[in-house]
């Protein structure tokens, strides 16, 4: 009789927390518009200076 009380209030406890869905979330909640820059602004790729971030262990340790 012990093992039914407490199998029924775990079960009582996982129903008070999962017995139902989540609130529904609007789609307009979920989109965040920002404007684009033209040129691409200060994160534009840039070939030329992308040496300046490459970074090789061999060629640090002179291999």
């Amino acid at each position: 009789m012990g093992m039914e009380l407490s199998t029924d209030t775990a079960a009582a406890a996982r129903h008070a927390r999962f017995g139902k869905l989540p609130e529904r979330i609007r789609i307009e909640d979920t989109v965040e518009g920002a404007k684009a820059t033209a040129g691409g602004g200060e994160n534009a790729y840039d070939p030329a200076a992308s040496w300046k971030y490459y970074s090789c262990l061999a060629l640090d340790l002179g291999l």
